[in-house]
């Protein structure tokens, strides 16, 4: 929505069935009486500084193929619930606009000038994201100017713009990797809204994971503070499905499925030897690929992820655990979240705490540091020798 941006409105609900009488208020500490357990928030998406936008029909209604859109326009009041799951007396909590598309848009076809670009790693679907946007907007509402950004948000800077057509991206789903390319790094927030400004785009499609999408959201203050009738549309794109409020994200269940093919080469080759397998698999911070691998796969003994701590020595211990499977089974497969364990190595490898380009904290290697710790207790407190085969399918996935 050209000159949005995001507020809280906050509404009161009454504790009875009716709830005709739903009153609206700026804050919740301006009724009188103590409402805080009937107090919902919304997070809205308003036109504060365009209150006067003019609005047209959505093309989509006069489209024989799109016809049925009629019956399903979404409408503005419309909202979804954070939870999904409340109690009778609990807070409301926070709701949310409904997406989808409305009865009324605030540009016409013809004026409109979109873009794209990715920012950050590389995931499955990227393309067909690419693709989809480009069609959508191209076959469904009448817009021929779209833009593909050659790069991330540095390369806003330069003319490495290419046009991009149904035509244009026909088969890019069928590729791998990213058809605009795609990189990390810092940028100059300024500079790019100038450059949005002056290549007259009023529509930025942003396809990137949580660090892309804070940046999102800088530039479009600075779009809010130069009062730009720019539309900034974010898509979350991680593989670590790790963005708040979105269920699952293109490319995940993908990358679940390669990740199981990693987990089953493991186990062949712990079977047949007789040893114990560790895989490695991506999650910083949220272990939803190696949470998810392990429950389709059924052959993991053992799964470590950074949300739940654990300890090596010791009753209950990760190594009195290897100790008892590999006497029942003489094998075991150990699969392990990227971020899982950093604290112990931390404490044991002295970390200075390096960081990346954007701040976010480097991960040492879990895996070859736990293979090693693996070996060096059994080998120095048990008397055993063990052999591990250890798995990183990082690039593969």
């Amino acid at each position: 929505m050209p000159g949005s941006s995001f507020k809280k409105a906050e509404y009161f609900m009454c504790p009875s069935k009716d709830y005709s009488n739903m009153k609206n208020v700026d804050n919740a500490s301006d009724i009188e009486d103590d409402m805080s357990d009937r107090v919902y928030t919304i997070d809205s998406i308003h036109s504060d500084f365009f209150p006067n936008l003019p609005t047209y029909l959505n093309p989509l209604q006069n489209s024989l193929a799109y016809a049925i859109m009629k019956q399903h326009f979404v409408n503005p009041k419309d909202v979804v619930y954070q939870k999904i799951v409340t109690h009778k007396n609990s807070v409301r909590g926070v709701h949310f606009r409904r997406a989808g598309p409305q009865e009324k848009v605030y540009l016409k076809s013809d004026d409109v000038r979109a873009c794209i670009m990715i920012c950050g790693g590389l995931c499955p679907g990227i393309n067909t994201v690419i693709r989809e946007i480009v069609c959508g907007l191209n076959y469904m509402y009448g817009v021929d100017d779209v833009l593909g950004i050659e790069g991330e948000y540095i390369i806003f800077y330069s003319r490495n713009t290419i046009t991009l057509t149904p035509k244009s991206v026909n088969d890019i789903h069928k590729r791998r990797g990213t058809f605009l390319c795609t990189s990390r790094g810092r940028y100059d927030t300024k500079r790019i809204v100038d450059s949005i400004k002056d290549r007259g785009i009023n529509q930025v499609y942003i396809i990137g994971g949580d660090d892309t999408q804070k940046g999102a959201s800088v530039i479009y203050k600075e779009v809010e503070k130069r009062g730009l009738q720019v539309s900034l549309a974010g898509i979350p794109k991680t593989i670590d499905n790790d963005i708040t409020v979105i269920e699952k994200y293109f490319g995940f269940n993908t990358v679940v499925e390669e990740a199981q093919r990693a987990i089953n080469a493991a186990h062949v080759e712990i079977e047949s030897i007789k040893m114990v397998g560790i895989v490695k698999l991506m999650g910083r911070y949220s272990s939803f690929i190696a949470t998810y691998a392990t429950l389709a796969s059924r052959d993991v003994d053992c799964c470590l992820i950074p949300e739940s701590p654990f300890y090596h020595e010791g009753p209950g211990g990760l190594f009195e655990f290897i100790e008892q499977r590999l006497k029942e089974n003489g094998h075991m497969v150990i699969v392990l979240a990227e971020g899982a364990g950093q604290e112990h190595m931390a404490e044991r490898m002295d970390d200075v705490g390096m960081k990346d380009a954007l701040g976010n904290k480097l991960l040492l290697d879990v895996g070859l540091w736990i293979s090693q710790e693996i070996k060096d207790h059994f080998t120095k407190n048990q008397k055993m020798a063990i052999n591990i085969k250890y798995i990183d399918p990082t690039y593969m996935v």
